[in-house]
């Protein structure tokens, strides 16, 4: 009977955890990964793959119109895509891709001139809230569970942002209680909401850059919990508490400021295309003052929007005009640059391996070594019923499984070694 007491206590529990449990080693809950770095945690890899790519366990379709990659958290899959006249969050069955459930977050369309419909803004997991954004900024809190809305704002209405040029597709970045959003504007060009309320905590009144597509990051420096932002005029900490300006670091940009930026070794690295370059800064705080001191800029990574990685001291990613390069962080040097064998790209590291996903043509998919010895492709294949559309949706690596987001369309591989 104790045996049947405890055993029905256990389902009881194990039922009532939330679909987002937080910290599970085979989630993949916002944009580029648990840490917003580009790396999944997983090991026992494929090295190699079989001619053909590896093992596809699953397509699903329904996703709709959009450029979202998927985040994966516990048993569900969330993206969105546009469907009619509305964009949509979608929640997938992470075992066979069947849709579970779909909730309205704002209007359909392709804002700007290029016609590329659909939101761009992978969604947020945290425990049992999903958090999205529309490509006109609509932005829902929904449950995790049933797709049911708990609160919404507008970007343009709420926090007196302006829609850019090719739409809204800052991340939501969830930060103990809060959510931080970008709306870009003369209000602030990010707003802290309380997560479960969408109250709002701060505006970053004296941030008030206006809106290109980047995604902040947090980090703690000095001991202060910060978010680095990058816009088309600067790189930026601003403080999690209360959303004041701690550094600055003017940093022009050009057309489309896209890429996240990475922070290592108290330094921070943005780059950006349309010959704008990279560059590193150094932060340093002495009497509660910030310092932001750029060690270095040049031409070596013009990344447009496939994101960099960082792999130990090395940087990895696709520069306009040069090809895939790897790059040394401390000093900027260019270990290697090719750009005969794949073209232009977005990338992903797991288990000591790149996975480079094409965005033209057939959209092929290469595994290669992350080494700064040079460009060492081990595998590639080219995924099935490509659309025709670019494959600009990041690869995402999460319990052994490769995803790949092309519009309608999703694939699950398995890419674990046997």
């Amino acid at each position: 009977m104790r045996h049947s007491l405890l055993l029905l206590t256990v389902v009881a529990v194990i039922a009532a955890l939330p679909i987002g449990a937080p910290g599970a080693s085979d989630d993949w809950p916002q944009w580029r990964g648990p840490n917003r770095d580009g790396h999944s945690p997983d090991t026992g890899l494929l090295k190699h793959w079989p001619a053909g790519g590896p093992t596809l366990l699953w397509k699903a379709t329904g996703l709709g119109s959009g450029y979202t990659s998927v985040s994966v958290v516990g048993n569900r899959l969330f993206a969105m895509g546009d469907k009619g006249d509305a964009n949509y969050a979608i929640a997938l069955d992470r075992a066979d891709g069947k849709t579970l459930w779909t909730a309205k977050v704002g209007k359909a369309g392709a804002p700007g001139w290029g016609g590329f419909e659909g939101p761009r803004a992978t969604p947020t997991v945290d425990g049992d809230l999903v958090f999205a954004v529309g490509q006109y900024g609509e932005a829902a809190c929904l449950d995790a569970a049933t797709g049911k809305e708990q609160w919404r704002k507008d970007y343009v209405g709420d926090f007196g942002g302006k829609v850019p040029e090719w739409g809204f597709s800052g991340m939501p970045l969830v930060d103990g209680e809060n959510v931080i959003l970008i709306p870009g504007g003369p209000r602030g060009n990010l707003v802290a909401l309380q997560k479960r309320t969408g109250a709002v905590v701060w505006q970053s009144k004296d941030f008030t850059d206006g809106i290109h597509y980047s995604s902040p990051i947090v980090v703690e420096i000095g001991g202060i919990r910060q978010y680095i932002q990058l816009t088309d005029a600067s790189v930026a900490g601003i403080a999690a508490a209360d959303g004041r300006v701690l550094w600055r670091a003017p940093r022009a940009g050009k057309t489309a400021v896209i890429p996240t930026p990475i922070y290592h070794d108290h330094c921070v690295y943005v780059s950006s295309s349309y010959g704008v370059g990279c560059n590193l800064f150094k932060i340093s705080v002495a009497g509660g003052e910030f310092a932001a001191e750029q060690l270095y800029a040049n031409k070596v990574m013009m990344n447009h929007h496939g994101g960099v990685v960082l792999v130990g001291e090395y940087l990895y990613g696709y520069s306009e005009g040069k090809g895939w390069t790897c790059q040394d962080f401390a000093t900027g040097k260019a270990m290697w640059q090719e750009k005969a064998r794949l073209g232009k790209g977005s990338l992903v590291d797991a288990d000591g391996m790149l996975y480079l996903r094409a965005e033209s043509g057939p959209g092929s998919v290469a595994l290669m070594e992350a080494t700064p010895r040079g460009y060492r492709e081990q595998s590639r294949f080219n995924p099935p019923e490509r659309s025709d559309k670019n494959s600009w949706p990041h690869p995402v690596i999460a319990g052994g499984r490769l995803y790949l987001r092309d519009q309608d369309l999703l694939l699950c591989y398995d890419v674990r070694a046997k």
